[in-house]
């Protein structure tokens, strides 16, 4: 899709590039976006250049026609891009700030297609979920049970994300999520599955077990992860729950993500949950219930969260 040579792109600025390559195409079908210099290995930057650190780009269209530049200009700045402008007639200058914010990068999430299953047995897309809505679930004693669904962490069914994703057997099962999301997981699991611990998605490898949900019955079983992949996929949801667990296509998966330690981010939420229950008092319905309910994008309370670990724990302890 983009045009250039190898570069070693900051993720941020790769996932703005991205999107601005989609538009470039769709404003002029048949010209595709050319990117002229990315990581610079040379030197041929002044000290300090933001292309010393994957962060910038030069950019063009394919067809170097510089009547379009104007334009391409204003496309950047809808793509995201925190720095846009004419550098020389060349070319345009992009850029993206520094990942000094977890919340840029901290979101674990799911995509649309992945499913849970309602408290009546009915599959339902997250795409589709609502606030309000109750899915399974499992509580502290490792049963299925059925949980509320409060509010989105995150949710934008617009974004380009790139997420892990598990293969298990025995049963067959497939799972994606972001790579910082939390799955309960296990290396020589015996038939008891008190020993599953959360760990990052990005951990999981081949051979490991992760906890699975048959439908006769009200508890998970160990299933051995066969195969592990990554892959790009738009929209990521990120449902939290009463109980801060969900099964989504089967398998145990946290709610929480970028911290390591599920039961503290539980406690970390329970001032949201302490607000959902006492506006479950008022006559409301739905997401009209939760105060602190967004359109899109991550909510502010996880933000919150993840810059006030980054302040106190530093950045070794959240996911890199």
């Amino acid at each position: 899709m983009v045009h250039g040579g190898r570069m070693e792109i900051f993720w941020r600025c790769k996932d703005r590039v991205n999107t601005l390559a989609i538009a470039v195409m769709n404003k002029w079908p048949g010209v595709r976006l050319r990117v002229t210099e990315g990581w610079d290995e040379d030197g041929h930057h002044p000290p300090h250049s933001l292309h010393y650190e994957g962060r910038a780009l030069d950019v063009t269209t394919s067809d170097r026609d510089r009547k379009k530049y104007g334009v391409l200009a204003s496309l950047a700045v809808e793509a995201g891009f925190d720095w846009v402008y004419y550098e020389s007639k060349a070319h345009i200058h992009v850029s993206v700030k520094a990942d000094n914010s977890v919340a840029i990068h901290a979101g674990g999430c799911f995509p649309g297609d992945a499913a849970v299953t309602l408290q009546s047995g009915e599959k339902k897309n997250l795409s589709e979920l609502h606030c309000g809505d109750f899915v399974l679930a499992v509580d502290q004693s490792g049963r299925v049970t059925p949980s509320e669904v409060l509010l989105f962490l995150d949710r934008d069914q617009h974004r380009r994300t790139t997420f892990v994703t598990i293969e298990t057997d025995h049963p067959v099962r497939r799972l994606l999520l972001t790579p910082s999301h939390l799955i309960f997981a296990m290396q020589d699991p015996a038939n008891s599955t008190a020993d599953f611990s959360p760990i990052f998605a990005s951990q999981v490898r081949v051979g490991d077990s992760v906890l699975a949900h048959h439908a006769d019955g009200p508890w998970l079983h160990p299933a051995r992860v066969v195969r592990v992949w990554q892959q790009e996929a738009i929209g990521v949801y990120a449902p939290l729950t009463s109980h801060g667990t969900l099964l989504v296509n089967g398998v145990l998966a946290s709610c929480y993500a970028v911290f390591e330690s599920h039961p503290w981010a539980h406690r970390a939420f329970a001032p949201l949950r302490l607000v959902h229950s006492l506006f479950s008092l008022l006559p409301l319905k739905g997401e009209a219930r939760n105060c602190s309910a967004q359109e899109t994008g991550m909510h502010w309370y996880s933000q919150f969260l993840y810059q006030l670990a980054w302040g106190i724990l530093g950045r070794d302890s959240l996911h890199s």
